[in-house]
């Protein structure tokens, strides 16, 4: 049997090119050697998304963005965390066996902290108790599942250590294997992805590309990336240029290479670089804007999608939590 990874996705937006490049394409590329599971984490949304109408559009967005862009609910499981009800049950069963030390050393909740530390305000200001027992939720969201690895980002192995620890824990205490400790796996680096400006592509700069913008958006807001005064007919660095660097991680070797061929040789402007650009995200991604507009305007097979992904999800979390409840005394 094939090692299971278990991906949470957190609907807070549409992403873009960064999130894309960073976290969505290596995921998806797991299903080559794994078990895959996919999660629309909205209950997490929780602690900064309150509103229901933008919720339900977060989610549809994000269903639809994973979709369009490879994920195949026949081979990998996909589900909406607030559909399955055993993962809450096991989240208070495993904050049991937490020690508060725990949460306080969780990054969400000391970056609040120290943030209103800072400001000279009381230390729990705008901290709710999602916030702060976040970890214990995301231990049951990691364990129901039996994930061996969970692909994360460095500054998220915290979490996976939690349920490694709690997941060690509850199983020496019953003295059972019941649930698989997991291991991070931190996704191939691609570098920093840069956006309009150079910058890390980030919302926070206001310097990012969205996945599936229209061929005439895409080409204003290429235009928009920043390049230096040389002129058509000069010699230019592709390894120092802003566009050739984002062109470089949806193009074959082959085109590349041409590339970067031409920007040697001289010649080429800018605005023909970014036509090249735009062009190759076109291949690489048009098909993809096609179906995630579809989706989008036919939510209902979305919603179809998500309760299959129910069905298949609940089936193995029932099987989980009749375990845990006959080691409780709670079956």
């Amino acid at each position: 049997m094939r090692k299971i990874s278990l991906t949470g996705i957190k609907p807070t937006g549409t992403p873009h090119l960064g999130n894309y490049v960073g976290a969505i394409r290596p995921a998806l590329e797991l299903t080559k050697t794994y078990d895959t599971v996919y999660f629309i984490a909205d209950y997490h949304a929780l602690t900064t998304v309150q509103n229901g109408a933008e919720m339900r559009a977060n989610i549809y967005k994000v269903a639809a963005t994973w979709l369009a862009l490879g994920l195949n609910p026949e081979e990998s499981l996909f589900y909406k965390q607030s559909d399955i009800p055993e993962i809450f049950e096991l989240s208070w069963a495993l904050s049991c066996f937490t020690p508060k030390g725990f949460m306080n050393r969780a990054h969400a909740y000391k970056a609040k902290v120290e943030a209103n530390t800072a400001a000279g305000v009381d230390v729990d200001s705008n901290v709710n108790m999602g916030l702060y027992c976040y970890p214990c939720l995301m231990d049951a969201d990691i364990l129901m599942f039996s994930a061996d690895i969970v692909p994360v980002g460095k500054d998220q192995k915290q979490h996976v250590e939690f349920a490694r620890d709690i997941a060690i824990k509850f199983n020496k205490h019953f003295g059972e294997d019941v649930f698989t400790v997991p291991e991070p796996v931190f996704q191939e680096s691609t570098g920093v992805i840069p956006g309009l400006d150079g910058r890390k592509m980030s919302k926070s700069y206001d310097n990012y590309i969205d996945i599936f913008l229209e061929p005439k958006a895409l080409k204003k807001r290429l235009g928009k990336i920043v390049t230096n005064s040389q002129g058509i007919e000069e010699p230019k660095d592709p390894d120092t240029c802003n566009v050739f660097k984002l062109y470089k991680l949806f193009a074959t070797p082959e085109q590349t290479e041409a590339l970067a061929a031409r920007y040697r040789a001289g010649g080429m402007g800018w605005g023909h670089a970014k036509q090249e650009l735009q062009n190759v995200l076109e291949e690489h991604l048009g098909a993809a804007r096609e179906k995630y507009f579809y989706l989008l305007d036919h939510t209902d097979e979305i919603e179809k999608i998500l309760a299959y992904g129910k069905e298949r999800a609940r089936a193995k979390a029932k099987v989980m939590m009749d375990r845990v409840r006959h080691l409780l005394g709670t079956y």
